[in-house]
Formats: C-alpha cells, sequence, structure tokens
C-alpha cells in the first residue's frame, strides 16, 4: 500500500507482522534519545525543550519523504557546535530570538538539502575526505569537552578556544564548586565504565535515570548544583520563525556551514549503515528527507539536525523494519514532554555536561586516524590542520580550514599526474609500461608516454616539462612521440596552449606530436582551440595500436641515413 505513495518510500513492503519489531524499536531509539535531546541544546545555548521537539518533528518528516527504511534523524554533537558557533556571532539577543534563529537555520538547511537533491548534487556530501572530515570531527569533540567546563565546575567561563577556558577555570578555582564537580566525574565514569561491562541499557539513560533520582532523594537544588529547570508541557505550535538576530547574509552562510558539515557527516554514517544493515543509500534522495526532516524542525521551533548515530545504531540492533519505529519513537518523546516534565525539570546540569564529554570523546576517532597515519603521512598531516582549526581558530573557521584542506590535497595530488613510457614485450599483444614489465622494450624511434590523470592549468608546465626531458633523454633517432591519452578525462584552454606551444618546439627538434585515444571532451577543447587543425587530423589516432603503425610506415619510406 504505502510503496505506491512516492512520500513514503520507508514504509514500502510493509507488513503486519513487522509490527512488533517496529514498536520495539521505536520505544529503544525514544529511550537512547532522551539523553542527547536534554543535553545538546546547552552547546548552542538553547532551552532544553527546543532540542525534544528537534528530536521529535524532524522523525515525522524523514517518515514522510526519507527513502530508508532504518535510518534515524535527530540531534548531532558536530551539527551543535556548528550552530553553536553560528550563533556565536549573534548580538545579545533573547532566548526567544536565540530559537527563532535556530529555527530559521534549520530551515535554510532544509532548503539547501533539497535543492541540492534538485540538482544532483548528492556527490558533494563526500567533499570532505575522510581524513579531513575525522580530524575536523576530533577537534569539534575536543571543542565540546572543553565547553563543558563550566557546566562541570559550575564556574561561569567567558574565555573560548583550547588553552583559554582552562586558564580561566585555574584563575578563578576558588568559585569551583565540588558538589557538582564531584556529580560529574561520578557521571562520567559511569558512562565509561557501562559499556566496558556490556550492560544492556544505553549509559546516557542509565545516567539521566540515576541523576534525576538522586536529585529527587536529596535535593541538588538545595546544594547548589544547577538544575534544568522548568519546562513547557506543551509541543509547539507550526510557526515561521521570524524575529531572527542574524542578518540574511550572515544567515545563509551559516546555513552553508551548518549544512556542509551535517550533510557530510550525516550521509557518511548513513552509507556505513548500509553496508552494516545491507540496505542502499541514495544520496540525492537522502537529500530529501534530511531536507524534509530539518524543515520541519525550523516549522516547529526545533534546530538543524542530521542522521544520528546513535539512534540509528539501536534502531537497527532493535530490528526496525520500516519508518513506523520513527513515528513511535516521535510519539514516545511527546508523552515525555507531556507527562514527565517533573521529572526533567531536577535533571542536574553536572549529569549533562557529562554526557557531552561522553559523546565527545566516543566521536574521537583514533583508530580512524591510526589508520590514516599507516595507509597516507600527507592526508594524515591534512587531518591534523583540520583538526586544530576547528579547535584553535573556532568551528566556522574550521569549516573553512577543513574546505581549503580538501581543496589543497586535491591540488596536490593533481598537480603531479603519475605517468609512463609504454612499449612492446616479446611473444605478447599490447603495451606495456616499462617500468613494471622488465621484458618490455620501447618502440626504436618512437616515445609512447602515458598521462594517468587530467592536464589542466595546474599542472599543464609539469607536463610540458616532463615530456621534454624524456625527448632530451631519448636515444638519437627519435622522430615521434605518442601521447597516450586515454587516461586524460580533461583538457582545459591552458592545456590546449601548451599543447600547441610543445607541439612547435618538438617540431623545431625533428620530433612529431601524436595523439592516440583522445576522449571527446578533451578532443573538443583541442579542436575549439584551433590545435587539431595545426596538428593535423592524420596525428589523432582512435587506438594507440594505430598510431604506432602509422609511425612505422612512415619509417619505412624515411630515406636512408635521414635523421641522422
Amino acid at each position: 500500500m504505502f510503496g505506491r505513495l512516492p512520500i513514503l518510500s520507508g514504509f514500502s513492503g510493509f507488513s503486519p507482522d513487522w509490527l512488533r519489531f517496529d514498536v520495539t524499536a521505536g520505544l529503544a531509539v525514544a529511550a537512547v534519545a532522551i539523553p542527547s535531546a536534554i543535553a545538546y541544546p546547552a552547546i548552542a545555548g538553547l532551552p532544553v525543550e527546543v532540542g525534544i521537539y528537534a528530536s521529535i518533528l524532524p522523525l515525522v518528516g524523514y517518515a514522510l519523504f526519507g527513502p530508508s527504511h532504518k535510518l534515524i534523524l535527530g540531534p548531532d554533537a558536530a551539527t551543535m557546535t556548528v550552530l553553536a558557533a553560528v550563533m556565536a556571532t549573534l548580538p545579545a539577543a533573547s532566548p526567544e530570538d536565540r530559537v527563532a534563529t535556530a529555527a530559521a537555520l534549520a530551515l535554510a538547511v532544509g532548503i539547501l538539502s533539497i535543492l541540492a537533491s534538485t540538482v544532483g548534487l548528492g556527490a558533494i556530501a563526500a567533499f570532505l575526505s575522510r581524513p579531513i572530515l575525522i580530524g575536523f570531527i576530533s577537534g569539534i569533540s575536543i571543542s565540546i569537552m572543553v565547553g563543558q567546563i563550566g557546566r562541570l565546575t559550575g564556574v561561569k567561563i567567558d574565555a573560548d578556544g583550547l588553552l583559554a577556558p582552562v586558564l580561566e577555570l585555574l584563575r578563578r578555582s576558588d568559585l569551583i564548586h565540588w558538589p557538582s564537580v564531584t556529580l560529574g566525574a561520578v557521571m562520567l565514569a559511569l558512562l565509561l565504565i557501562l559499556p566496558r561491562l556490556r550492560f544492556p541499557i544505553p549509559g546516557p539513560l542509565v545516567v539521566v535515570v540515576v541523576a534525576a533520582i538522586a536529585s529527587y532523594l536529596f535535593n541538588f537544588e538545595g546544594m547548589g548544583i544547577k538544575v534544568v529547570g522548568s519546562l513547557p508541557n506543551v509541543l509547539p505550535a507550526l510557526s515561521f520563525p521570524t524575529g531572527t538576530a542574524l542578518p540574511l547574509r550572515e544567515l545563509v552562510l551559516g546555513a552553508g556551514a551548518i549544512w556542509l558539515v551535517s550533510v557530510s557527516s550525516g550521509l557518511v554514517s548513513a552509507r556505513s549503515f548500509g553496508v552494516r544493515g545491507n540496505f542502499a543509500i541514495d544520496a540525492n534522495r537522502e537529500l530529501v528527507g534530511i531536507g524534509a526532516a530539518n524543515i520541519a524542525s525550523g516549522l516547529f521551533s526545533g534546530f538543524p539536525i542530521t542522521v544520528s548515530d546513535s539512534r540509528t545504531a539501536i534502531n537497527l540492533s532493535a530490528g526496525a523494519r520500516s519508518q513506523l519505529s520513527g513515528l513511535v519513537a516521535a510519539g514516545a518523546l511527546t508523552a515525555l514532554l507531556l507527562y514527565l516534565n517533573q521529572a526533567l525539570r531536577i535533571l542536574p546540569v553536572p549529569a549533562l555536561g557529562a554526557i557531552l564529554v561522553s559523546a565527545a570523546l566516543n566521536l574521537i576517532d583514533l583508530s580512524g586516524l591510526r589508520e590514516t597515519w599507516r595507509i597516507s603521512r600527507v592526508e594524515f598531516v591534512f587531518a591534523l590542520i583540520s583538526m586544530w582549526g576547528a579547535i584553535s581558530l573556532g568551528v566556522l573557521s574550521g569549516v573553512v580550514i577543513a574546505i581549503a584542506g580538501t581543496l589543497l590535497h586535491l591540488l596536490l595530488k593533481g598537480m603531479r599526474p603519475r605517468d609512463a613510457l609504454l612499449g612492446r614485450a616479446p611473444g605478447r599483444p599490447g603495451f606495456y609500461k616499462l617500468h613494471r614489465v622488465q621484458e618490455a622494450q620501447p618502440v626504436p624511434g618512437l616515445v609512447i608516454y602515458l598521462v594517468q590523470g587530467s592536464v589542466l592549468f595546474f599542472n599543464a608546465e609539469y607536463v610540458k616539462a616532463r615530456i621534454e626531458s624524456l625527448v632530451d633523454a631519448a636515444p638519437p633517432g627519435t622522430r615521434w612521440l605518442v601521447i597516450d591519452a586515454s587516461a586524460i578525462a580533461q583538457i582545459d584552454s591552458t592545456a590546449a596552449v601548451m599543447f600547441d606551444q610543445l607541439r612547435r618546439a618538438l617540431a623545431e627538434r625533428g620530433v612529431t606530436l601524436a595523439f592516440a585515444e583522445l576522449h571527446r571532451d578533451p578532443m573538443d577543447i583541442l579542436r575549439r582551440s584551433g590545435f587539431v587543425d595545426a596538428l593535423g587530423p592524420g596525428l589523432i589516432f582512435d587506438e594507440l595500436q594505430d598510431a604506432v603503425g602509422a609511425f612505422e610506415a612512415e619509417r619505412h619510406v624515411i630515406p636512408a641515413g635521414a635523421g641522422t
């Protein structure tokens, strides 16, 4: 029934037999969602209830428009930290204006996602390379942990960065509230120990329950430990966010930064879960689902969200079959807000700080950094640069550093494309790389040069210098140089001019330039630049064998002694 409606793809193939799995999974997701829903808004200075709103409505939006049966969306620590950085640019704003601004950013992120999907930009989610994303999120995680100093000690910290908050705490050490420190340390220890004991209930949920009960029994508020405080026991009304404190330009730029980080990390997670759960991920369709979820969040006073690692993991482990599990989770969280309001009110803030520190520790991918170090030292350096940017220059500057690092990495990899000289191997058809096949020999009088990459403005001179050096090193009597262009995907106008300069330089030395196996797009560029006419159509060949055959035919008609 649902499969006929494209807006309900997450329910396609639904069977009544799935009901018990989806209900169980939905309740488990709701249980895991409670701690982060309550704790994460604090990162961006938003009221607690906003985290619950952003945990309920996106589930409905994704259930309607998301393609996956099993992904769960919700608040995410990395996304919240970028949101916090955008919100930090606000002038002094009331809580209402901050909520409106966060909601407007969620709307903008949702619209960007849908626009990106309509033009097929799902692949842009992979723009941040894995090592750079690992470094960036690790830097964000360290920023999150530093940001919890105030919640864990009871000292108001004004400094930003990595060391400045620690130094400020040392200067104001006489203000540390030691009962808060003790409570936070105990809760953090509990969070670190429970996974090692393989406790069946998620650690953050245990901490929320234990902290709430202890707060009730020992009156933490009376002891000076900060608590969450009163929450509205009503759901938000549908409304378009107005009165945002950010100018339109900053709103769009901030939404772009949030979108890039949240969608990149979210779709990386989605692909990982797809492999684990044996289901396909369509990046462009996921962008629609993520966009719908963010729009739903923004229209109901929420904030930007993305694919949630912890909630999706629980959903998979509980055996969810469809997006009904997401709707069940949304219903359970709604009941929590409406009927368990008082229990949330007395939650101690240091316990929430401990949950955030624990979540941040889990985001630091040490194994991924070790793997990157083992595979590529260069990529490891870029991961560290990305981490440093997020920690030292702030999250928004860290986004710029991460993007710049990605571009620089791509540029460095393309500046010196791999290449090879080709020749023949006796008794074997085809052509072989001389440095790899020992018995391969160059064709006398001919240099066959394979370029393994595009030739563009930033590497054109390198390719030209490389070819000229090969001609210099070629034996006397070399009369042709054939470029095997089978691996050249792109040529730009700068490269076209370079090839024409190369043609003239080689002609002055009595060497003919020819091309083999040019793809259509590079051929079009060379034709429009006039290079093809200058070279002559008889020197561009469909197959490398044809080029070698033409050279050998010409060599046989050269008078004896010519070219010596």
